[in-house]
């Protein structure tokens, strides 16, 4: 996806988390947030809140669109 860089695994291992773990949060599957740590996938704003605020992150820092 052009434009889009996404830093989801480095605030996921920090808080130790797995994707299953972190899935399980934030209410997708797995494959989600696979995808959307390799940049495949567009999060919602509602899924990119849950996952900023389960990760302890800013949304800015975790999705980055140029």
């Amino acid at each position: 996806m052009d434009g889009f860089t996404c830093h989801l695994k480095t605030y996921r291992v920090l808080k130790g988390l797995t994707q299953g773990e972190l899935a399980e949060l934030v209410g997708v599957r797995r494959e989600t947030i696979m995808r959307l740590e390799k940049a495949q996938y567009n999060p919602s704003l509602k899924l990119a809140v849950d996952i900023s605020r389960a990760v302890d992150a800013p949304i800015e820092e975790i999705f980055v669109f140029e």
